[in-house]
């Protein structure tokens, strides 16, 4: 075989496969002007006539090689450095290496591959031993080699030596494409499977270790690298996936190593030219002339082994880099991406310019989050580095605006990486990140992922608090902080929290800057000093960074403070972020744990005999005091017993009375009624301490409630004093009912007592009755609690009814009271009793309850619908940017009314209420979508669940009472015309597409469905001597919405049943009446081409590849076929891919059906799908590529959706609902669907 020689053998002919990336180009740096060339091989001119122009017609899908072509120079093959030239042809009757007798027209072996794939073999061996075989035979070990890429790719074929003789480099790529198995779409870089796991990794370091191995042989010959460049360059730009992405990543390697060996040739360069020096200006007695001559001998040698390989780098670089960067496959640009910026730390001498860093900056922009990511962590090893950031100033201001703004990435793992890389701008640029610039960053810190939040807390902490708070270090140790420093820390960031305005709960905020701060943050010595000071004496640096100025704590400070005390506590405590923000972690380690442990006892024992000061400081302020009462909730309170630190739990028991009686605020008497709960365990050994502290403050609220509740009831006039201390009386005593059972100071008589007034005189305030209700309710719960612990006698368990009846009379009285606080907390209070006590209390084996059981009467069920009605299903407002109060009011009170609605939908669900009740909650579920919609969806889903049946007959109940009720408000004429008409067809069409796509499990339903609903639309006759339609008639308009879920032959009978009916009020089908011929379009077979074949199976989406013949499908069923009557009416088209076909015509749907798919991915078997399989026509990417207007010359039926005609809104809501009842369809009996819907008697026709 003819191979590239040194300039002695001009007559030599080099492969085609040889030709080189690099003819014309200029050098590496941007900044050289020099020219470095990669050879083509020594081709004779005459030679290369015919072969040549094969070539280059048949090379069209490689930019690269074609402008090579245009201009190139030659260059003989460098021997190697220090080396003895081996001979490049195989000598005469010489077999290939690794061949073991084979013929050379035979494949080589891939020994390689295997070796590499195994990932067991060390790589410099394996490289060795090719080296090995490479050096006996060029052309065998380098077909091994080029066969190894070749195999790498995926590709079953292989480079013969003819084809590597007589074929050109794009002819052996065309001839490769052609054999490429593509049964499957992955390859060994993409593969699946544990055996593929490690592939990429040994591949990447068989490049890395071949460049190395050669670098001081073989890398300078012009035969192998020179034509391994050509290849890898060839198959990148190959229209196949596999070889596109394999080749770029074999080349980008090829790349890196030869950046190592440039900057090896560098070093090598620059010592060289330091000898030199040192040596001719040695004295002339003292110099060596020899020594100079091998000195400049070695330095010219050096220069060209530095040309070669920047020819070598700039050929990869411009032939593969530049096109690959900005491939359609997101993992070629990650692979580009990832390993210029490896270029650029390695070799910033050369690539650290801005016609190399222009590239990542382009990428900034990519639209794939691996892309992105890589251009960020390369930015971060650039920056990194302090002295390749004065040459990075003018890509910083070039793209920092980009950087800033993708802090607010819609990846979350982008975001982090851009907020780190700012952060390490922020260290190494000083005066690069603007105010502005920052001001971006600092909402980060609340974002609800922990990764950005911590990322972007400690960008806030290098920002704002280290210039302040840092003190350096001693003997190279940190010092210990200044409590000056501390304090500085602590106003500032009470300044940030503050003045930023950004969140409301300052534990995100310590959350966020726990992992860069947490010392300063569990400095709870200097947080604690901080809020007892008096005279708030401590200074803090100013804004300015001047001088010095006193704090002097405001109360919103102050109460900030606190808050950040009590969440720096939770935080250390339980060590895990606050609530709605995750970490992804599954716990925590054994050395965090240890931690957590330490300081919760550091923490306990600090704030154990601090806690009361603080309550006494802050008693009056309920805003400061609540927060300081849920500290105990993180303390470990054995310590109260192991230290000896009872003397402080009575001092904190005092405060706790004392704040008790102070206050009123919900917020301030749940906790403190959860912190005595703490206390009162009985394994502590104080619990008798505690006990009798409870026991105390309950006897001083009790006598003082019995003292103001008999005044109330001898007294018909109570001042607003009176009143409110009643009330507040009653307020702190249901906060402690809740969390202590108070049954032994039996409140429920005169509570009851107090209630009967109010209800019969309307003298009671309302400010009373809200907590009297409240107390009630949790004493029947306690009383439960007992029976239900030990079996009960028949009277108390009598007495308890009696109870629950009588409270339950008392609260349906109060849903008509005038005051609604007191209505919603009734209905509150009734629905949560009523389900306590429904029949679900007698399960576990607590069948003595049953005399328990509750059942409301037919008023009281009529009563919460009506609730319901006049307080949930009110006209929803609409909120602006929802920071303002007004916004913040709505919100809250859209809360409230959606706890109302799901108390009233637990009472339908289990049993409680008439399941038909729901009818009044479905109605409303497209108009109150955006309030409900969650809480409707899972109550239709529920309910279906319960019974499939009278789900269905609930939903078309709720049409017929909207149609009603319109009815009677506009009347009959042009009643289809209203938009409240629209609005009920959109509240059909999403029940009718509730049903899912199981068309066969849910036939039976919907026949009915329809049926019911003929019946009621042909209900009342027309008006006495009136020719006009019947005033039901156009229910029938939202009846059609369901017709896409019918069978063919179920709409024949349904129009049978239609004419049956019309005939009844002297019409017939093709009657002019509007809302008729509407519905029998619905039901006319022309209009649904989407409906399942006549057994429930749906139509595969995708071209069937194997199955039956298109006769033997017909002989399958051909009654089914007889019964629809459709034969004489098209089948509607297969739908296919996409994907555009070059010059293929439309063919019929026969020809189409029978034959496979082109394309593999695309192909599926030619089996029906299952009755409960999800049927494909219901994807929602199937959806969107329907809606999209057909191309000239495709038939319209092509994009005609096959389900039903809607528009993009519609199909949203199906993507939706097709779900609900996906879970469900488990519960449904196959006995359901055993009625032959075919026979005429199932329709009862007779029923007009």
């Amino acid at each position: 075989m003819p191979t590239l020689r040194s300039s002695s053998s001009p007559s030599s002919v080099s492969s085609p496969l040889r030709r080189a990336a690099g003819g014309g180009q200029r050098g590496l740096s941007a900044s050289s002007s020099s020219s470095v060339s990669v050879p083509y091989g020594n081709r004779d001119s005459g030679q290369t006539s015919q072969g040549d122009s094969d070539s280059l017609s048949a090379d069209e899908g490689s930019d690269f090689e074609d402008s090579l072509r245009r201009s190139v120079r030659k260059r003989a093959a460098r021997r190697p450095l220090k080396t003895t030239p081996v001979a490049k042809h195989p000598k005469k009757g010489s077999r290939m290496i690794r061949g073991h007798g084979q013929k050379d027209s035979e494949l080589p072996a891939s020994h390689l591959f295997d070796a590499v794939k195994a990932a067991k073999s060390d790589m410099q061996s394996l490289v060795d031993e090719w080296l090995d075989s490479y050096k006996q035979d060029q052309d065998a070990g380098f077909l091994e080699l080029i066969n190894f890429f070749i195999r790498s790719c995926g590709c079953k074929g292989n480079v013969t030596p003819e084809m590597f003789k007589k074929m050109s480099n794009s002819e052996i790529i065309r001839h490769l494409t052609e054999q490429f198995n593509e049964d499957s779409g992955d390859y060994p870089l993409t593969a699946p499977g544990p055996s593929w796991k490690k592939f990429q990794g040994s591949f990447c370091e068989f490049v890395k270790t071949l460049v190395f191995q050669c670098q001081y042989s073989l890398l300078y010959d012009g035969f192998p690298m020179d034509n391994l460049i050509s290849l890898l360059t060839g198959l990148s730009d190959s229209q196949v996936r596999a070889f596109r992405h394999t080749s770029t990543l074999a080349a980008m390697k090829l790349m890196t190593s030869l950046v190592r060996v440039a900057l090896q040739l560098s070093l090598h360069k620059d010592n060289n030219q330091r000898q030199y020096e040192a040596e001719r200006n040695k004295g002339p007695g003292q110099r060596a002339p020899e020594r100079l001559e091998s000195l400049l001998e070695k330095r010219k040698e050096l220069q060209e082994h530095q040309e070669e390989i920047e020819g070598m780098m700039n050929a990869l670089f411009r032939g593969v880099f530049v096109h690959r960067y900005r491939d359609v496959l997101p993992e070629i640009r990650a692979i580009c991406i990832e390993e210029i910026g490896s270029w650029m730390q390695s070799y910033s001498t050369s690539f650290l310019t801005d016609s190399y860093l222009k590239y990542i900056g382009w990428t900034l922009h990519d639209k794939h989050r691996e892309v992105r990511l890589k251009c960020l962590k390369a930015l971060k090893g650039l920056y990194s580095c302090g002295d390749l950031t004065a040459r990075l100033e003018l890509f910083t201001s070039r793209f920092k605006d980009r950087m800033v703004s993708m802090v607010m990435d819609r990846e979350y793992d982008v975001a982090v990486e851009a907020v780190k890389l700012l952060t390490i701008i922020l260290k190494n640029m000083e005066g690069v990140l603007t105010d502005a610039d920052c001001e971006g960053i600092y909402p980060a810190v609340y974002a609800s992922h922990r990764a950005l939040a911590s990322a972007a807390g400690e960008f806030l902490y290098w920002k704002l608090f280290y210039p302040a708070c840092e003190t350096g270090t001693d003997g190279g140790r940190p010092r210990r902080r200044s409590p000056r420093a501390q304090r500085t820390f602590l106003h500032l960031l009470l300044s940030f929290f503050v003045e930023s305005e950004l969140h409301d709960h300052a534990a995100y905020l310590v959350d966020s800057l726990w992992d860069c701060a947490g010392a300063q943050l569990k400095d709870w010595e200097s947080l604690t000093s901080l809020l007892l000071e008096k005279d708030q004496s401590a200074c803090r640096v100013t804004a300015g960074g001047g001088g010095l100025s006193p704090p002097n704590l405001g109360d919103v400070q102050e109460s900030t403070l606190i808050e950040i005390l009590v969440s720096s506590v939770r935080q250390a405590s339980e060590g895990h972020p606050p609530v709605g923000r995750l970490t992804g972690r599954k716990g925590l380690t054994p050395k965090e744990r240890k931690t957590q442990a330490d300081d919760k006892v550091k923490l306990t024992e600090h704030l154990i005999p601090l806690l009361p000061q603080l309550l006494a400081k802050f008693s009056a302020d309920a805003e400061k005091v609540a927060p300081l009462l849920q500290l105990l909730n993180y303390f470990d309170l054995n310590i109260y017993c192991t230290r000896r630190l009872e003397k402080h739990l009575e001092l904190f028991l005092q405060q706790l009375q004392e704040v008790v009686v102070k206050h009123a605020e919900p917020a301030v008497l749940e906790a403190g009624a959860h912190a005595l709960y703490l206390l009162c365990n009985p394994e502590f050994t104080f619990f008798g301490r505690v006990d009798f502290a409870r026991s105390q403050l309950v006897d001083l609220l009790t006598d003082r409630f019995q003292q103001e509740l008999e005044e109330l009831l001898q007294s018909p006039f109570l001042d607003e004093d009176e009143v409110y201390s009643l009330a507040a009386t009653l307020k702190r005593l249901s906060a402690f009912y809740n969390a202590h059972d108070l049954s032994r100071w039996e409140l429920y008589e005169p509570c009851y007592r107090l209630l009967r007034k109010a209800v019969d005189t309307g003298e009671v305030p309302h400010q009373v009755i809200l907590p009297a209700l409240t107390l009630v309710y949790f004493s029947i719960l306690w009383t439960l609690t007992h029976l239900s612990e030990s079996d009960a006698s028949q009277k108390q368990l009598r007495s308890l009814k009696g109870r629950v009846v009588a409270f339950c009379e008392l609260c349906q009285s109060c849903l008509s009271d005038v005051d609604s606080d007191i209505q919603e907390q009734a209905f509150v209070l009734l629905s949560d009793l009523l389900l306590v006590f429904s029949p679900q209390m007698i399960l576990g084996g607590r069948d003595f309850l049953r005399p328990l059981v509750f059942f409301p009467e037919a008023t009281l069920q009529s009563e919460l619908a009506s609730f319901l009605m006049d307080h949930v299903f009110i006209q929803p407002g609409e909120l602006g940017s929802g920071h303002s109060q007004e916004d913040h009011v709505h919100i809250e009170q859209l809360h409230q009314r959606r706890r109302l609605l799901a108390g009233f939908c637990k009472l339908l669900l289990y049993g409680v209420l008439e399941m038909d009740a729901a009818s009044d909650v479905f109605k409303h579920y497209n108009k109150f979508y955006n309030d409900y919609g969650d809480i409707i969806k899972e109550t239709l889903t529920r309910a279906r669940q319960i019974d499939r049946s009278h789900c269905s007959r609930i939903l078309l109940l709720s049409l017929k009472q909207l149609y009603t009720e319109l009815l009677q408000e506009q009347g009959p004429q042009g009643l289809n015309e209203l938009p409240a008409f629209s609005e009920m067809r959109d509240l059909a069409r999403r029940f009718a597409l509730s049903f899912g796509p199981q068309q066969l499990q849910n036939r039976d339903l919907v026949v009915a469905l329809h049926k019911e609903g003929i019946r009621f639309s042909l209900s009342e006759p027309p008006p006495a001597g009136s020719s006009g339609q019947p005033p039901n008639l156009a229910f029938l308009e939202l009846l059609s919405e369901f017709s896409p879920r019918l069978f063919h032959q179920d709409k024949q009978l349904l129009l049978s049943y239609l004419g049956k009916g019309l005939q009844r009020v002297s019409q017939s089908l093709d009657c002019p009446w509007g809302p008729v011929t509407t519905y029998c379009h619905s039901l006319s077979p022309v209009e649904s081409t989407a409906e399942a074949s006549p057994q429930g199976y749906p139509r595969s989406k995708k071209r069937r590849t194997e199955g039956p013949s298109r006769q033997q499908r017909e002989d399958v069923r051909p009654s089914q076929e007889e019964s629809l009557q459709l034969t004489s009416i098209p089948p509607s088209p297969t739908l296919t891919s996409t994907a555009v076909k070059r010059g293929q015509p439309l063919r019929g749907l026969g020809e189409a059906e029978e034959e496979g798919s082109s394309e593999p991915e695309h192909s599926t078997q030619g089996r029906p799908l299952s009755g409960n399989q999800r049927p494909r026509f219901s994807s929602p990417r199937r959806f969107r590529t329907l809606l999209h207007p057909p191309r000239p010359g495709l038939s319209p039926r092509l994009t005609r959706l096959s389900l039903m005609e809607e528009d993009e809104d519609e199909l949203e809501v199906h993507n939706e609902l097709s779900e609900e009842w996906q879970d469900a369809d488990k519960y449904s009996s196959p006995s359901e669907h055993g009625l032959d819907l075919l026979d005429s008697t199932e329709l009862n026709l007779e029923d007009f």
